[in-house]
């Protein structure tokens, strides 16, 4: 009998013994994993309004007959813009490319005294005005900064003006081709839409203007104006889709 006690609390002992260390080694569940980072994809249509400020500088000539180039000054306009851009971007890894449709109505006019003949101002009036760019940029997630380049259009009325007065002596109006380059800023505070800014340069050249009688200011003369654009404009554009994974780069 006292053999068999021995042997039970001998037993039961080593069972105890051996307990903590089968619990030690059973394996701990491991944890959920992260939920992986929402990515922002810049990829698809988009559709925006945009408005902000425009400066407008044109340089007036006269070319005579014969060839002479009468020099009459330059004069620079500020005034207000407004519109709306379309486009489409698809993006690969970081980087993202686009084409975009921008047109804006413009409030760009200068009226400056003749050089040659005082009594004579000359006017020049911007009214609307249109981009054709193409972009690249490249995107930290929901940041998105990029360059722009293409063509862009003015429409525009020159004047004649008697200095006293204001009475309109000639006028003309063109739709003149340029190019454009630009840079922009983009952030996308939801899943569809984004604001940024956007600065665009725009070199319209000179271009000769026949007026709707004979230039007052020097007969038989053409009007020959030169015109540079600079604007900067708040954007803001809804793009249609959501949140998915951009298409990864390949090697």
């Amino acid at each position: 009998m006292r053999k068999f006690l021995a042997a039970a609390i001998g037993f039961a002992a080593i069972a105890l013994a051996a307990a903590p260390a089968s619990a030690a080694d059973m394996a701990v569940k491991a944890p959920p994993p992260a939920p992986l980072p929402v990515i922002y994809n810049w990829s698809g249509f988009y559709l925006g309004i945009n408005g902000g400020w425009g400066s407008s500088r044109n340089c007036w000539d006269f070319v005579t007959a014969a060839g002479a180039v009468i020099a009459d000054g330059c004069a620079d306009r500020s005034g207000g813009l407004v519109g709306g851009q379309l486009g489409y971007r698809w993006q690969t890894g970081g980087w993202v490319f686009g084409l975009e449709a921008r047109g804006d109505w413009a409030d760009l006019s200068s009226t400056r005294v003749s050089v040659f003949d005082p009594t004579f101002s000359t006017r020049v009036r911007t009214d609307a005005i249109g981009l054709f760019t193409g972009q690249i940029g490249y995107a930290w997630n929901a940041a998105l900064f990029y360059v722009k380049g293409g063509a862009a259009v003015t429409n525009n009325n020159f004047d004649i003006l008697t200095t006293v007065g204001g009475v309109n002596l000639a006028s003309a109006s063109a739709t003149r081709w340029g190019a454009a380059v630009g840079v922009g800023f983009e952030y996308g505070f939801t899943p569809n839409w984004s604001i940024g800014i956007e600065y665009d340069h725009l070199f319209m050249g000179d271009a000769n203007n026949s007026f709707s009688v004979v230039n007052p200011v020097v007969a038989a003369a053409l009007n020959r104006i030169s015109q540079d654009v600079d604007m900067v404009t708040l954007r803001i554009n809804y793009r249609f889709g959501g949140y998915s994974p951009p298409v990864a780069a390949r090697y």
